[in-house]
């Protein structure tokens, strides 16, 4: 892989982990429930989810991508209908103060690491990310072990980087989550968002 196409990879990540969804509120929810150190210790769980994903593409899609070219046209039109369901949805309704305090979470560190494993491993926008996005970024065919050792570790930094702070967030800033106006324009963002990534999956 170039330097272009690990920066194309490193901004797409960045910006599909940025985007509300349900990681971002369990992990935002965990915050306002246990505390800072619990939530990382989910983030974790997210990260090792993503990497579980990333592992899955590289290995399995790769053999896919050699022979069965439309099986990636089908799941990036998928990918695009999901995303525009995504952003209609938190455009109307989006989290709400009612839905981050359901998932607040209780146990101990294990408990918090699954968690966060088990919300990445079913959550449709991981999926989507990786299965439709990913593809269209990293070139399969030709991906080799060193790549896949950079994507890995890029994957690890950027999700740190992007999630922390909204443990943080959570942590001090209670105040925000009881804020219909802060809410709302967090969901007109992430509705603005997912309808861009739709539409740019969409013209490749």
């Amino acid at each position: 892989m170039t330097l272009a196409g690990f920066i194309a990879y490193s901004g797409a990540l960045a910006l599909a982990a940025a985007i509300p969804g349900p990681g971002v509120t369990a992990l935002v929810a965990r915050a306002l429930g246990s505390g800072f150190r619990s939530a990382l210790i989910m983030s974790l769980g997210l990260i090792v989810g993503d990497l579980t994903y990333l592992t899955a593409v590289v290995l399995g899609l790769a053999l896919v991508a050699q022979t069965f070219g439309m099986v990636f046209l089908v799941i990036k039109w998928l990918g695009v209908a999901y995303l525009g369901f995504l952003a209609w949805t938190f455009w109307t309704s989006g989290i709400t103060a009612e839905t981050v305090e359901a998932r607040k979470g209780k146990g101990g560190l294990a408990t918090s690491f699954l968690a966060g494993l088990t919300v990445t491993l079913g959550n449709p926008k991981t999926m989507i990310f990786y299965l439709a996005i990913t593809p269209t970024l990293v070139d399969l065919k030709t991906i080799t072990v060193a790549d896949y050792a950079v994507l890995a570790g890029l994957t690890v930094l950027v999700l740190l980087v992007v999630l922390v702070p909204y443990l943080a967030l959570a942590a001090k800033a209670r105040w925000f989550l009881a804020t219909p106006r802060a809410l709302k324009a967090l969901n007109r963002t992430a509705a603005g968002f997912m309808a861009g990534a739709a539409a740019a999956i969409a013209v490749r």
